[in-house]
């Protein structure tokens, strides 16, 4: 059967017409990024040099200053942060995924879509009103003291983290194929460590983006900080004590009436994403291509 020449020629036209679309909606997403980076370039880079990364924040009106402080307790917050959210969102994501039965995972699962939309400022809220205002205390021992501090700071990204964490460890693990699991129960695995071994570690670089997605949505967060780790002009010795961080140092630089701290905040926002950044980029490049070992 002979095809008819203007049929295909029309075939061509609108396959090269879709592939034309695709690659804008291509471009359109990835546009707003590269916009967003090359204003903060733009603005920000006159400000970035040594001062900025190693001195205190300059007084009010005062040229010079850095954002040390708030560089490093940005560090210590998420540091906090993974250090609660992450095992918590892990592990939970691994019982979803291996151990839970089909009600409770529906539960679960439920909750865990509810918490990804509450608004930021409500765990800062919550957090304020629950640890802020009356500590935490088990068995008598004081395990977070009252007031403002790194802590809760910490435990308000902490649950921003959890549900996402979570939901894409459940995500990952499922995807990994059950001829796994049932080749190592076969051989007389444990299955806890058919778990770690295997399925874990086959899953582990889409664990890792889960993790990295959480921080990347958590590091820029101001309105749970103002509630929590207040802010802090100096160094911070006390975890136990207010502690500044960047997205705080940000925005009470752009809120302010001074040209100098305005370029500063340009500085700072553009210190966060390059930061994010070459999280992403660095833990991409070390887990690339990396074999599973079972």
């Amino acid at each position: 059967m002979i095809s008819n020449p203007a049929n295909h020629a029309m075939r061509k036209a609108v396959s090269r017409c879709i592939s034309g679309i695709t690659l804008l909606c291509a471009c359109l997403v990835v546009a707003p990024l590269a916009l967003v980076f090359f204003h903060l370039v733009r603005m920000g880079a006159s400000s970035l040099n040594l001062d900025f990364f190693t001195h205190l924040p300059a007084g009010p009106g005062e040229p010079g200053g850095g954002m040390a402080n708030a560089i490093i307790g940005t560090l210590i917050l998420l540091g906090l942060a993974c250090l609660i959210g992450v095992p918590t969102g892990v592990l939970g994501g691994v019982y979803l995924s291996e151990f839970g039965s089909p009600r409770v995972n529906w539960t679960v699962r439920f909750l865990c879509d509810i918490l990804n939309g509450v608004p930021s400022i409500i765990w800062g809220i919550v957090i304020n009103g629950l640890v802020v205002m009356h500590g935490i205390v088990i068995c008598g021992r004081v395990i977070i003291p009252r007031g403002f501090s790194a802590y809760s700071g910490g435990l308000a990204l902490a649950c921003l983290m959890i549900p996402l964490v979570m939901r894409t460890t459940e995500e990952v693990l499922v995807l990994v194929p059950n001829g796994y699991r049932e080749a190592a129960l076969a051989l007389g695995i444990a299955r806890w460590k058919t778990t770690v071994h295997i399925v874990m570690k086959s899953a582990v670089r889409g664990i890792l983006t889960g993790i990295l997605l959480a921080l990347a949505r958590v590091a820029g967060e101001t309105a749970p900080l103002l509630f929590t780790a207040l802010g802090n002009s100096f160094w911070n010795n006390n975890l136990a004590k207010p502690i500044a961080a960047l997205p705080l140092q940000i925005f009470q630089y752009a809120n302010s009436a001074y040209a100098n701290w305005h370029r500063q905040a340009w500085a700072g926002a553009l210190v966060l994403v390059g930061f994010i950044l070459a999280l992403n980029v660095t833990v991409r490049f070390l887990t690339r291509g990396k074999p599973v070992r079972v």
